[in-house]
């Protein structure tokens, strides 16, 4: 599998013949480098909660492409309804879907969810995503909670988290840093921090405080890990 950043909370996930999308805010996202606000090609949308800087281009980006959404239940509710869209899966905590032998789990998360009309989207959760053998875990907006250790690193053991670090809406450095003690994991890449002056998290705060055992990709928008 192949991550790609593209600022602020916004990934492609090359996987298992797919190109997915994880919470695809483009458009309006000072991060997301030109070249990839309009994708050529769009098999999954994933969506972790209904803030706009999340849901993003998920809309525009299913009508044009007839990619198949995913999004916690409520959430695809109103994709479904108001947006109407078609091809939406809609699971919610603990549910796994599956889109072309890719399986998607959606976790706990602990913060808020609400559209940009301040409609009521559903609890937010996180991801997790396997294929090719591999496991990614993508967090959310959220803070740190202890069924990270119970839960999501005993049951799906991610070879890789994607961990919120930018603070003030989200865990900072300190709190993700529990977490990646929580899960378990060797490699961290973290998102939401630097778009907007209030995210003052860095990566080089992360791995201060998780020492030299874990890999805290520093990535810059645009660029891509293996996992």
């Amino acid at each position: 599998m192949e991550l790609t950043w593209l600022g602020h909370a916004s990934f492609r996930l090359d996987a298992g013949g797919k190109r997915i999308y994880i919470d695809p805010f483009l458009n309006g996202n000072p991060k997301c480098p030109e070249g990839e606000q309009t994708p050529e090609r769009v098999d999954v949308v994933a969506l972790t909660h209904g803030h706009g800087d999340h849901v993003g281009d998920t809309v525009e980006l299913a009508r044009k492409h007839g990619a198949t959404v995913i999004a916690p239940v409520e959430l695809a509710g109103w994709l479904q309804g108001k947006q109407k869209l078609e091809n939406v899966k809609d699971p919610n905590k603990g549910g796994t879907v599956e889109v072309d032998e890719i399986r998607f789990t959606f976790t706990d998360a602990n913060h808020s969810s609400s559209n940009d009309d301040g409609e009521y989207t559903g609890e937010p959760c996180g991801i997790v995503v396997r294929a090719e053998g591999k496991s990614l875990y993508v967090a959310g907006d959220t803070n740190v909670f202890g069924d990270m250790k119970t839960v999501i690193a005993r049951l799906y053991a991610p070879d890789v988290a994607v961990l919120p670090i930018g603070d003030h809406y989200t865990m900072g450095p300190e709190e993700a840093a529990l977490a990646v003690e929580l899960l378990g994991v060797k490699r961290v890449v973290p998102c939401h921090w630097g778009t907007f002056p209030a995210l003052t998290g860095t990566p080089d705060a992360l791995a201060r405080l998780t020492g030299p055992d874990v890999t805290v990709e520093r990535l810059e928008p645009g660029d891509s890990v293996t996992i």
